[in-house]
């Protein structure tokens, strides 16, 4: 009951799109993944991604979800993110919701509640971005002593250009012991590496796809996840 992404890390990806920008933006799009792998968990198969986005001079509000294609029994998501951009900084707190173990959406009671809120703050030096997360409140995991571990997650993206693709490298890592990412303390995560690229339908039209390596050196698992993107 982890979250994608990509979007892992989408959200920072498009908050930089629309921040400081005169108009006001809106993004309508939805992923098509083979598998929904999230700072190098398993989050489930086959699913559909869909992101609404509307953003003003840095400022944003995005509805992302993922909805399953093949096993019907893994866990619905629906995310709201509300964040805010200036030059390369970036700041923003994310509430996300799983339809399990409990499935009212209105339900906020601190030790029932199926929401999860997180805080995020980062900057973008153009030839990297470091980002770091934090849950705050709701559904959070446990730490050795059984209380609330305030479950964190710090991640590193170097873009880059090679060939005819727009790749991404990732490292990512959390700082110490929740059960939220199953780790015992410091451990490395996700390290993944993925690869974007144009797939000219017509003239007018073209369709972002993309392949991602992932791995989980904590938990020993590895991942290989194809998608395409629609908007």
């Amino acid at each position: 009951m982890k979250k994608i992404v990509l979007m892992a890390m989408m959200f920072a990806a498009g908050i930089g799109a629309t921040a400081q920008n005169e108009k006001v933006e809106t993004t309508v799009s939805a992923d098509v993944v083979s598998s929904y792998i999230w700072r190098g968990q398993d989050c489930g198969s086959a699913a559909i991604q869909p992101t609404l986005g509307i953003g003003y001079k840095g400022l944003s509000l995005t509805a992302w979800g993922s909805n399953p294609l093949v096993d019907t029994g893994d866990a619905k998501e629906f995310d709201l993110t509300l964040a805010y951009t200036t030059g390369g900084f970036n700041i923003g707190i994310t509430d996300y919701w799983f339809n399990t173990p409990e499935a009212r959406y209105f339900l906020y009671d601190a030790h029932q509640t199926s929401h999860v809120f997180e805080a995020n703050v980062g900057y973008d030096f153009g030839a990297a971005s470091i980002q770091w997360f934090t849950n705050f409140a709701g559904n959070d995991g446990l730490n050795k002593d059984g209380k609330r571990a305030y479950s964190s997650y710090l991640e590193l993206n170097v873009p880059f250009k090679l060939a005819t693709a727009e790749w991404t490298a990732t490292a990512g890592a959390v700082p110490y012991a929740t059960d939220y990412y199953g780790v015992d303390g410091f451990a490395v995560t996700n390290l993944a590496l993925k690869a974007t690229k144009d797939i000219k339908i017509t003239d007018s039209f073209s369709i972002p796809v993309f392949a991602q390596i992932a791995a989980n050196p904590c938990s020993q698992k590895a991942y290989f996840v194809f998608g395409f993107t629609i908007q």
